[in-house]
């Protein structure tokens, strides 16, 4: 059950992001840190500190045979592909290497407002959209402007699989449901008007799914959640 002090919340994603809790603990918190913000920023925070402690670890070189040893211990395929995601995200050099994206991406976020004209009297807003799960690979980022205006950068470049697309949607009101803001090439940044993406605000919901050439056929997402993340404030008048 996840508990309502906040440092005990803290305590409690910290020994997730640690993979020491069972996996029916585990499953709460990942839904907690998915739909919460401050759960998501708690996270963040969490895994910057790790790397900065991981950092500060002497370089050690491994035997050639730990990482068969691990896999075998682990029942992983021997003769899998060493490039697909599953065993990419088995390594602990992909992990460090993983918090250092994030690190980046949260060094994207705070840094791009400051170097453009400053326009005093609006909000300006950023997400850093991730993928869903344990991993959180953060793969875009969104820099809303104070004018209102959208701006999409990839982080990477995405190799999305013969008709398929990915589609761009944000959502406010669960009621009302998810709205598109078009499609997206991947590894391609797009640009959208104020008028095109209406009003923000802060925990705004965007994500990027993979849905079929020309978009999903409804007015919904129909396929794959891809990445995900909510607006923060960055500034304000």
């Amino acid at each position: 059950m996840i508990p309502h002090d906040s440092e005990e919340r803290r305590a409690l994603i910290g020994e997730y992001l640690l993979g020491l809790l069972e996996e029916p603990e585990a499953a709460e918190v990942r839904r907690l840190i998915e739909e919460d913000p401050d759960a998501a920023r708690m996270a963040l925070d969490w895994e910057l500190h790790f790397l900065e402690l991981s950092d500060r670890l002497p370089a050690q070189a491994p035997s050639p045979a730990l990482w068969p040893r691990i896999r075998q211990s682990l029942g992983l395929n021997e003769a899998a592909d060493s490039h697909t995601p599953n065993n990419w995200w088995n390594s602990l050099l992909t992990w460090r290497l993983t918090s250092a994206a994030l690190a980046m991406a949260l060094l994207v976020a705070i840094v791009l407002p400051l170097l453009r004209t400053p326009d005093i009297g609006a909000e300006r807003y950023t997400v850093v959209l991730q993928q869903p799960g344990e991993a959180a690979k953060p793969g875009w980022v969104i820099q809303i402007s104070s004018d209102g205006a959208l701006q999409l950068d990839p982080l990477i470049a995405d190799q999305i699989p013969e008709g398929r697309t990915l589609q761009f949607w944000t959502l406010i009101n669960p009621a009302e449901g998810p709205r598109s803001l078009g499609l997206v090439e991947a590894g391609q940044p797009l640009h959208l008007s104020a008028e095109q993406i209406g009003a923000v605000q802060a925990g705004q919901l965007f994500e990027l799914t993979l849905e079929p050439a020309g978009g999903s056929p409804y007015n919904r997402p129909s396929g794959p959640v891809q990445y995900i993340g909510r607006a923060v404030l960055a500034s304000a008048n």
